[in-house]
This record gives C-alpha cells, structure tokens and sequence, in this order.
C-alpha cells in the first residue's frame, strides 16, 4: 500500500502527503493536491453528442478545451444538483487537463504514512482499483482517491479521445 502511494507520489520517501479533501453526498473524498490546478464554480458547458452521462461536456478554459466529468454520476451516488456550492476541480495530470464536479472542497489535509490504511478487500461488490486507501484525521475518514488510474480507466478512456 504504501510502497504504491510513495510510487505515484512526488515527494517519494516517508514525507507527509497533502490531500484536497471533497465531498460527494455524505462522503468526503481526497485527491493528491499536486494534481490540482485550480477550482472554480460550476458553468455551463458545451455537452458531447453520445458521451457517457458523466461527462457533462467540455468547456473553454483559457484556450484549452476542458471535459468535465461528474463525480457525483460517475460514482453513481443519486442525482446531482448545482448551486453555488458546487465546484468543478480542474486538475492536471501529465499535461492533460480535466475537471471534476463535486459538491464543494473542503480544505488540503495533511497525512503521515502511518494515517493512511489500505482500502479494505470487498471482492466484487465494489472496485477498490481507484482508491489509495482511506485516511484517518481524528474522526473523519477521507476516500483517497487515485485520480489518475481512475481517469485513464477503460470505461473513462473517451477522455483520452476528447482531451487530444
């Protein structure tokens, strides 16, 4: 577990991680901060003919086209709605740029090694391929997510296709 978040990570070694932490329904979420790019508020944006529901479409982001995906149908957790709370998570991953709704940010955690526990083997009832583990701050419990596996998936690959 540790050996794959320190692998993926930057900072390599045993240093802290930080963490933008989100939340999706009940549930509050993190995503390495070194992906994250900006934030902004929830816009219209430009929908794709035949694009899957989560991808609510593209938008213009200073000169580059920015497909933006809902986290909140991706994760099939009920219907979204948008209001001032929403926000779109721009992140930039290798040079490619996406943006990910979710219901509003929180704040960037900090987590030590020794916070963050394996994601627990559900068998097929739920993919765990797309989580880091869950980190442990006093007592909450944060979903971390692996945002680049998650997004370079097979089911996600239009994003490759849209993004070039």
């Amino acid at each position: 577990m540790t050996t794959r978040l320190q692998s993926g990570s930057v900072t390599g070694g045993l240093k802290p991680l930080e963490f933008l932490s989100f939340t999706l329904g009940h549930e509050e979420y993190g995503v390495d901060i070194q992906k994250v790019q900006e934030l902004r508020g929830y816009d219209a944006v430009t929908r794709i003919a035949n694009a899957p529901d989560y991808l609510k479409g593209v938008v213009n982001l200073r000169g580059i086209i920015v497909p933006i995906i809902d986290m909140r149908i991706r994760f099939e957790l009920g219907t979204p709605s948008y209001d001032q709370f929403t926000v779109v998570i721009v992140l930039n991953m290798g040079g490619r740029v996406l943006g990910m709704v979710v219901d509003g940010v929180s704040d960037v955690i900090t987590l030590t090694p020794e916070q963050i526990k394996p994601a627990p083997e559900m068998g097929t009832l739920l993919d765990t391929d797309y989580m880091l583990g869950l980190g442990a701050v006093d007592e909450r419990m944060l979903i971390l997510l692996d945002i680049e596996r998650l997004m370079s998936s097979q089911e996600m690959g239009l994003l490759e296709q849209i993004a070039a």
